[in-house]
């Protein structure tokens, strides 16, 4: 198989090409509701964009765009609102971020706090939610050195593309390293970017030039069919042009370190991100323990290799990822209360779970709390419990995912 291009990758590029010189073409961009929610509020700035099947193009207006006419709608994708806040912070002009009920309940002082030290000036509603109302400090922007108190690589990505319009040189250091898309990105455009231990450097000032790319198969989305690949005895899966970035490959490692048989034939470089041909088969799955900074590099795969964790020897044990509480649903929440209905025991903790090994999990009615990944996560739970799963809301796989339920189907049955 070949999966849609990685979602991370797919902003940063929509959104640096926005404001490159020049007319960048983005191949196998995906079709979900996130990326889509970004090419919305690229154009309402003015930037010209034309998008055929997988295909993008982006004409880009240099560091300038255009004040919109109405709200920029971010849908429910926080990545698009976190990132195009800085891009906006270094613009002339007050514009309005909202998003939808779930992104409304979504921690925003995170990326308000240092704009807001750059010059930027923002009102939000009570908590530091959206909607964000923004004004740009333009010119004004000033450099800053800023210490994330959380790893985020939203929050970098912000911060670092802010630097891009202020006075002097932007650093910020992080408290443990997150994928570094928005650095290669940023260098596949003609910026420089300095990284030195777990601080990023970046100039203001700095021109981009468009870019021409195919983006790499999302290796956050190939995590529900290799876990189901992993899952199912006598499973073997191909997936060619994966994403093979070191900051996110690490569910390979974990899926090794689990018992599936894993094979990574061939490796190519695009544009600095790394991708290939990874073959995965089935195996004896013994368990596995994931805590500090493993847990946060796998932030979006956690909720599936949960879901998987019943039918491992062992079963798992998964900390320090409170992060899940305050992501489209509370998926710590989610997952719990998911596999117990299926029949599961499970301990649910602040910052994670405790799910026993060695169970027999039956199909039951799930809810996804309109959380594209816990949708995902129990239709892979699902094809190895006994009985039918119902899974209420399945619709949220559209936001990152619009043809994943047909290719599962198709997987599973060939």
């Amino acid at each position: 198989m070949r999966l849609p291009g990685d979602k991370s990758i797919a902003h940063r590029y929509a959104m640096l090409a926005a404001i490159a010189e020049g007319k960048s073409e983005l191949k196998n961009f995906p079709a979900g509701a996130d990326c889509a929610s970004t090419l919305a509020c690229v154009r309402a700035l003015g930037v010209e964009v034309t998008k055929e099947d997988s295909r993008v193009e982006i004409l880009g207006r240099g560091p300038k765009l255009a004040r919109p006419n109405t709200t920029l709608d971010c849908g429910n994708s926080g990545s698009t609102m976190r990132m195009l806040a800085g891009i906006l912070a270094g613009q002339e002009f007050e514009c309005e971020l909202r998003g939808d009920e779930s992104l409304s309940r979504r921690p925003m002082e995170r990326i308000i706090a240092p704009l807001r030290r750059m010059g930027a000036e923002i009102e939000s509603a009570e908590g530091g939610r959206p909607p964000l109302r923004l004004r740009g400090a333009g010119s004004r922007l000033r450099a800053i050195d800023h210490t994330t108190p959380v790893a985020s690589a939203q929050v970098k990505s912000c911060v670092l593309f802010a630097g891009l319009f202020a006075d002097g040189t932007t650093s910020l250091t992080e408290p443990a390293r997150t994928r570094d898309h928005t650095e290669i990105a940023l260098r596949g455009f003609g910026a420089e970017v300095k990284s030195e231990g777990g601080q990023i450097r970046v100039a203001g000032g700095q021109r981009l030039h468009a870019l021409q790319a195919e983006i790499p198969g999302d290796i956050s989305s190939a995590a529900f069919f290799l876990c189901a690949a992993a899952l199912l005895p006598g499973s073997q899966l191909l997936i060619d042009n994966l994403l093979l970035n070191p900051t996110r490959a690490a569910l390979l490692d974990v899926l090794a370190e689990l018992g599936a048989r894993i094979s990574i034939i061939e490796v190519n470089d695009q544009h600095g991100e790394l991708a290939g041909r990874v073959q995965i088969e089935a195996g004896e799955l013994r368990g596995i323990s994931i805590s500090g900074m493993l847990a946060a590099t796998l932030i979006d795969e956690l909720p599936v290799l949960a879901a998987i964790a019943p039918f491992t020897e062992r079963g798992a044990e998964i900390r320090d990822a409170a992060e899940l509480r305050v992501k489209e649903s509370d998926r710590i929440a989610a997952i719990a209360h998911n596999l117990r209905a299926m029949g599961a025991q499970v301990e649910e903790l602040a910052d994670g779970w405790r799910i026993p090994g060695r169970q027999r999990l039956r199909g039951g009615e799930v809810k996804s709390g309109g959380d594209h990944r816990i949708a995902m996560s129990f239709a892979v739970a699902a094809l190895r419990a006994e009985g039918e799963t119902s899974i209420q809301g399945a619709d949220a796989a559209k936001i990152s995912y619009p043809e994943f339920f047909d290719v599962l189907g198709r997987l599973a049955q060939a």
